[in-house]
């Protein structure tokens, strides 16, 4: 990622950008090559916010077939039927992003990404995984963390008005300017697995109310065998019973996962593009930071709920689970 120069030309474009990043934070930008599984709403925009910051290269993984609900959220899956027929999301997103930047190469992976060897992901400096089960979640971060070099990871989620954002860096090292000199810092980041195996009695008791949704959506769809999203208000009764046996089980008090918000969960499996605008923005947005080295990384996970407005940075660690 910290090869050649910029060219001329990608100077010339990026013009802009270099005044406020820099030329070094561009260029490694340039170099970078990224992942992405899963192309949603909150995906697309993500996508195209990379592709016109100038990274190296895309790569999309969806084999998937247009449909209503993913035409309602996804900008770049063409209207016109006769052009989206018989191709996957991945080949007719990559079409629509390679006319953002000419200059960021995108291509397409075929095939299940769970079934891709480790030593696939490592030719890529970051991944993104979105709509996939809680065993592909954890799967795909394991082989990104048994590479011999560090692979940025994330997961990204948006269900209805809410969004959540996953992030390990594993050991990660940025440099930070305070007065006139610069400071360096490290970070450390838990797995997937690590992370959520928190016991729910030591997290603080702000903590917020969408992480412990999430996990419950997570585990009743991991018991049914449900894909991502598959859920309507007739499983309502099931999540409940599900949220029961977690919280027992976990010691916490059930009124911290409100039915309101599981109901709004399992019920608009749809995205809200407003959301998808708003979680792929800040996606983006820290994925160039990670990749430049400009700015302080989120930490480890990241909600939004647009019923009120707020974003929320919660640091979701399992000190049982340190190394």
């Amino acid at each position: 990622m910290d090869g050649e120069e910029l060219t001329q030309q990608e100077t010339e474009l990026y013009d802009r950008q270099i005044r406020v990043w820099g030329v070094d934070a561009q260029r490694r930008l340039s170099k970078a090559n990224v992942l992405v599984c899963g192309m949603t709403g909150t995906v697309a925009e993500f996508c195209k916010n990379i592709v016109l910051a100038g990274v190296g290269s895309v790569t999309l993984v969806d084999d998937g077939v247009v449909t209503e609900m993913a035409l309602s959220a996804n900008f770049l899956i063409p209207p016109d039927e006769s052009v989206s027929k018989g191709r996957t999301l991945a080949e007719l997103c990559c079409d629509s992003l390679k006319e953002f930047n000419s200059m960021v190469r995108v291509s397409v992976e075929k095939g299940d990404i769970s079934s891709f060897g480790v030593d696939f992901f490592s030719k890529f400096d970051v991944v993104v995984i979105s709509s996939c089960s809680l065993a592909t979640k954890k799967l795909i971060n394991d082989k990104c963390r048994r590479l011999l070099r560090r692979v940025a990871f994330y997961i990204v989620d948006c269900r209805d008005s809410c969004g959540e954002i996953f992030v390990d860096l594993q050991s990660y090292k940025y440099t930070k300017k305070k007065v006139d000199e610069a400071v360096e810092f490290e970070l450390k980041y838990p797995s997937f697995e690590e992370a959520i195996t928190t016991p729910w009695r030591k997290l603080p008791r702000k903590t917020a109310k969408l992480y412990f949704a999430m996990r419950v959506i997570e585990k009743f769809e991991e018991a049914e065998r449900r894909n991502p999203a598959e859920t309507s208000s007739l499983d309502l009764p099931g999540v409940l019973k599900k949220r029961k046996e977690l919280c027992e089980a976990e010691s916490l008090n059930e009124s911290q996962i409100p039915d309101s918000l599981l109901e709004r969960l399992v019920v608009g499996t749809r995205e809200f593009p407003p959301v998808c605008a708003v979680i792929g923005g800040i996606l983006g947005q820290e994925v160039i930071k990670v990749i430049s080295g400009k700015g302080d990384p989120l930490k480890n996970f990241f909600f939004f709920d647009a019923f009120d407005g707020k974003g929320i940075i919660e640091d979701i660690s399992n000190p049982d689970a340190a190394s």
